[in-house]
């Protein structure tokens, strides 16, 4: 357990396609809040996550913020770029490297592409055509083959999520559905909906770390303290693992962190922000995570277990489903929303009583491996 760091500050910008925004202007918005929030204006480095940015985005964007000779870092990771960055950043404060240290994460996904991200073309997927939606299909494919889940029940995530988002003012999707819309919604990769698949998304997120007695503007006045923090990549993926692609890196990546936490199981956290960039994604890692049982993701989407008001609300943020997956920033989106809820400033998504919050980012696909990386982080609250 490290319990020597704390997140000071965080910050994000609005999520959805910006086409009037730029990357300069996202990551303002996302840095100056989370400056303002740890009540200070300096940081000793910075380590900054994109996936798509253009060289020297991270050296552009600080510029224009007045943040310059520091060390700066750029770091991808694919999806978990973000919270790759958040990583790496806790590691330099609590080895002592720095005092304070600022992870961003930004992406503005709507001039990279069109539509589905294309695979790497030196992969075998590209040669095939399966994009990440394909691959996730096909993981939703064989849950619904071995009665693992119902059409129904990967609908009812989608329900969840955008539900929650309703009460998020800066996720760029939200909505009451039912079951039967989102069934009905446009068919992206069989048996995913549009309803089921994360949106093309511009955003920044922001978070500013430093020793956990340093103070912010919270209620308590003391930091939000990272409990346990966990970073994979992923292993290969072949006919050794009975599961589905992602369980068994988000697996063994919590355990990691679990374990890194001092906690018995991740029974003992109130708040959990996951990957789920399609539906089917929710529900293989609340397994995996061991949220739920074998199987029972899904169910616990449908009958509100992982719901506002559940055992275990997940996504109240609205997810990437909802509150938008700009890839870069989608892991400090995570831990933002796990601030907020564990000082009680969600507002009409908080969980009462909230104490630990987990972040679970997952990134990939490589060929051949099981995910390019994921990272789980276990906050508690002041």
């Amino acid at each position: 357990m490290s319990g020597q760091v704390g997140v000071l500050g965080v910050g994000t910008s609005h999520f959805g396609r910006q086409p009037d925004q730029d990357l300069v202007a996202l990551a303002h918005r996302a840095v100056t809040e989370a400056l303002a929030d740890a009540g200070t204006t300096r940081v000793d480095a910075v380590w900054v996550g994109t996936v798509f940015g253009p060289a020297g985005v991270a050296q552009r964007v600080l510029r224009a913020l007045g943040i310059t000779g520091v060390p700066v870092i750029t770091v991808e990771n694919a999806c978990a770029s973000g919270t790759t960055a958040f990583v790496e950043a806790h590691e330099a404060v609590r080895l002592g490297r720095y005092r304070n240290v600022l992870a961003l994460g930004l992406e503005h996904m709507s001039s990279a592409f069109s539509g589905a991200i294309t695979p790497e073309p030196t992969d075998p997927e590209q040669r095939g055509g399966l994009a990440l939606p394909a691959l996730y299909a096909m993981g939703a494919a064989r849950y619904l083959q071995l009665g693992l889940a119902t059409e129904e029940q990967l609908a009812a995530v989608s329900v969840k999520n955008h539900a929650h988002a309703l009460h998020n003012p800066r996720a760029q999707y939200s909505g009451s559905y039912t079951v039967a819309e989102v069934l009905d919604s446009r068919m992206i990769s069989d048996p995913l909906t549009v309803l089921q698949c994360c949106p093309t998304s511009d955003g920044a997120a922001a978070a500013v770390l430093g020793p956990a007695t340093g103070t912010g503007t919270d209620v308590t006045g003391t930091a939000v303290t990272v409990r346990g923090i966990a970073l994979r990549s992923g292993a290969p993926w072949d006919h050794r693992s009975p599961h589905v692609w992602g369980h068994d890196i988000v697996r063994d990546t919590a355990a990691d962190a679990i374990e890194a936490a001092g906690l018995d199981s991740v029974a003992d956290v109130d708040v959990a922000e996951v990957h789920d960039a399609f539906t089917i994604g929710e529900v293989v890692t609340t397994e995996a995570l061991g949220i739920v049982g074998p199987g029972e993701g899904g169910r616990a989407a449908a009958d509100g277990t992982t719901a506002l008001g559940g055992s275990l609300p997940v996504n109240p943020s609205g997810g990437l489903l909802s509150r938008g997956h700009p890839l870069g920033a989608t892991g400090l989106a995570q831990i933002a929303e796990i601030v907020w809820q564990l000082r009680g400033h969600a507002n009409g998504r908080q969980v009462d009583g909230a104490r630990l919050g987990l972040v679970e980012t997952m990134g990939g696909g490589v060929s051949v491996l099981d995910g390019n990386a994921c990272a789980v982080a276990v906050l508690e609250a002041p």
